[in-house]
């Protein structure tokens, strides 16, 4: 029976852009000229052939490449052909724990790219929502799995190649889809450090403000005023910034709107600290809070209650104590 592995779309691709995978120029120095030509083909062979796994006919053309090209051979190809028969059986562990062998053994390896672009292939199908069963009767999501395979792919390649950030965008995107809002901030903040302008700079410092202010209001919203405000002032200064750095893009998704929500939002967090003290009876400390909100969110619905709150304050202290007071 064949099995089709449909983790990557490589098994589609024209064969101009498989010999692409392994065409990285000095790396196949030892081979003349003349027998790149064929080199290049017989290795995208093989690669459309695991792709498609076909187990026996993939082997056989690894084979044929070992014979046929002497110059290559070395316990890096064999690394390599083992982790691709591998991922050709479906076993993606056994592939991308090979594949690392491969990496951290052989790191001027001819094959290195391809066995990174085979990682990649398998994070990004774990983060995709892939399962494997786990004692015969249960599907257990492998997105651990794949954030691991990323990080370390980044670790790899570095922040300054497409790669390297691919692998960590994709970590910190799906984090969003799995509303962990304050772990796809932090990965956003670790791009945002190497990448500070462009587009990814633009979307680091976008994600980090996003995420910042849904870790605030994944909480019901008649409690939310309990939790602590910092996502919401880092929300604000992200987005802040944002607007600053990337004006047009900002105007465009409505940064003014979503920062005036913001300033509300943290004026009426100001004012249930406000009311709490009022409550308990330390009008001082409640009418700093009025006073607070009355400066610095003059503009916002619980200002108007602050003012109210510090008038009538102010009314009930200086009126005459009655004898029964005194």
């Amino acid at each position: 029976m064949v099995l089709v592995i449909a983790v990557v779309s490589s098994a589609s691709w024209p064969a101009s852009a498989q010999i692409r995978q392994f065409d990285k120029g000095e790396v196949w120095k030892d081979v003349p000229d003349e027998r790149k030509d064929q080199l290049l083909p017989a290795l995208a062979e093989a690669n459309r052939l695991v792709n498609a796994g076909e187990t026996e006919a993939a082997q056989q053309a690894f084979d044929t490449v070992r014979k046929n090209f002497p110059e290559i051979a070395g316990p890096d190809l064999d690394l390599f052909i083992k982790a691709e028969m591998f991922y050709c059986k479906g076993k993606l562990a056994k592939t991308v724990r090979s594949h690392d062998k491969l990496l951290a053994e052989h790191v001027r390896s001819a094959f290195r790219d391809a066995a990174l672009e085979r990682q990649f292939a398998i994070a990004k199908s774990f983060l995709a929502g892939k399962t494997k069963m786990v004692l015969g009767i249960i599907k257990m999501k492998r997105y651990a799995e794949g954030i691991a395979i990323m990080e370390k792919i980044t670790d790899r390649t570095g922040f300054d190649t497409q790669m390297g950030i691919d692998a960590s965008v994709a970590v910190a995107k799906n984090y969003e889809e799995r509303k962990m809002f304050n772990e796809a901030y932090l990965k956003w903040w670790e791009i945002s450090l190497h990448r500070e302008t462009g587009t990814i700079g633009r979307d680091a410092l976008l994600g980090m403000a996003q995420n910042k202010h849904a870790a605030y209001n994944k909480h019901p919203e008649h409690k939310r005023s309990f939790y602590d405000a910092s996502s919401l002032s880092t929300a604000q200064s992200s987005y802040e910034r944002f607007r600053l750095l990337f004006p047009e893009e900002a105007a465009r998704i409505g940064v003014d709107k979503i920062l005036a929500d913001i300033y509300e939002q943290l004026a009426y967090k100001q004012l249930s600290i406000a009311r709490y003290y009022q409550k308990v009876g330390n009008r001082q400390a409640a009418n700093l809070y009025y006073d607070m909100i009355t400066r610095d969110w003059a503009l916002s619905k619980a200002a108007k209650t602050a003012r109210e709150m510090l008038a009538e304050n102010h009314n009930s202290t200086n009126e005459p104590q009655t004898p029964s007071e005194k």
